[in-house]
């Protein structure tokens, strides 16, 4: 049979009319909560950085407010997420999964790297105030602070009541997936890797009795047997698999073809669900591969880069926050809708109508063909694809 095109517009509550399960996930890219968003929290931390050009994070506060005006602090804890905390409500998505790159810790030494990341602790409502399920730690930022602030962070989510994923205390901890459950009861497995090109540093992997995040050395051939090998090993008959890696530049559309072979293996032989990508500073393109969807960056949803120039035809000022929609039968994609935001005052605010067909227009050109990618009412996107 010819492949047709598939309209996506059924909703949730559609599709449990119709008698079909539906398990929603929210989810987006790198949350960056530390330096300048720290400091304008109800508990700031130390301000002092170790970069080469900003010596306190309140600089970035300065930054933004040159921008986009005053910001009055201490904000509440929700004001960072702005908009986007109503919006995730309204679609009452089943789990709620972010990559958090930041220490959530008030102690650790700097790691050489040179750019560091943390919160102070008693920050945590800001985590908490989004209702986040899961933290994935496998990133290039989670030890900025030495691996005493990354198990730290590992303590300070699960007090919270926050799964984390990625890292750990040594390599089979940083190894083992977050198991969440859906509303229907549904197990959901959150497996999460980091890759080198993604500024990872060598020394931060995990090991046999050495913390660390979970790294991969390659995307080659041993590893994926590796990696389709441990998913194997923990799914059981009706699990939802999700695997979140952190890979690539923080610029530019290219999607290496190693990415998406690598990919496509993990669908093909581990059965996975949906692939959650992240390390690029901007959204890149989506693949919807036999049924299950590949978002392959992303892109950043909150951090405290507003005022910093130089990347401006990327529109880095511009995020999404991603429903997925899976029925139980098919176990495939049912239903994608992005929302896009604004970052002002280092708040979230939803993006105008314009700034809505900016980004449907580039992710509809980054994204394969069969894959269509268009603004509908209310000025959320929608994707359309070739079965």
């Amino acid at each position: 049979m010819a492949a047709a095109s598939i309209p996506i517009e059924r909703s949730c509550s559609r599709g449990y009319e119709r008698g079909m399960p539906i398990m929603r996930l929210f989810f987006c890219g790198d949350v960056m909560i530390g330096r300048g968003i720290d400091q304008i929290l109800p508990h700031p931390g130390d301000p002092v950085l170790y970069e080469s050009y900003v010596r306190s994070a309140r600089d970035y506060v300065a930054l933004a407010e040159q921008v986009s005006g005053p910001i009055s602090c201490p904000v509440t804890f929700d004001y960072i997420w702005g908009d986007a905390v109503a919006e995730i409500d309204r679609r009452s998505p089943d789990l709620r999964i972010i990559n958090l790159e930041t220490s959530v810790t008030a102690d650790g030494r700097p790691d050489a790297k040179g750019i560091h990341y943390r919160i102070h602790p008693d920050n945590i409502g800001c985590i908490t105030a989004a209702k986040i399920d899961c933290c994935v730690l496998a990133n290039n930022h989670v030890a900025d602070w030495g691996m005493g602030g990354l198990a730290d962070t590992v303590i300070y989510l699960a007090e919270a009541g926050i799964a984390s994923v990625g890292a750990g205390s040594d390599a089979q901890a940083a190894g083992q997936p977050a198991i969440l459950y859906s509303k229907q009861g549904r197990r959901v497995l959150v497996f999460a890797f980091a890759c080198l090109s993604s500024g990872v540093p060598v020394h931060w992997a995990a090991g046999a009795g050495r913390p660390g995040v979970n790294l991969l050395p390659d995307l080659g051939e041993d590893t994926v047997k590796r990696v389709i090998d441990r998913i194997g090993k923990w799914r059981r008959a009706g699990d939802f698999v999700v695997v979140s890696i952190h890979w690539g530049p923080n610029w530019g559309y290219e999607i290496p073809e190693s990415h998406r072979r690598f990919a496509h293996r993990l669908v093909e032989e581990a059965e996975t669900d949906l692939i959650h990508g992240h390390s690029s500073h901007h959204p890149i393109g989506i693949e919807i591969y036999r049924s299950r969807p590949i978002f392959y960056g992303c892109g950043d949803f909150i951090n405290d880069y507003e005022g910093i120039h130089g990347h401006e035809a990327f529109r880095p000022d511009l995020v999404l926050a991603y429903f997925a929609d899976h029925d139980d039968e098919s176990r495939g994609l049912n239903f994608l809708e992005m929302v896009p935001f604004q970052a002002r005052r280092l708040r979230l605010n939803r993006a105008t109508h314009a700034d809505a067909s900016w980004l449907a227009e580039v992710l509809d050109r980054e994204s394969r063909p069969g894959h269509c990618i268009e603004v509908a009412e209310g000025g959320v996107l929608r994707l359309r694809w070739t079965a």
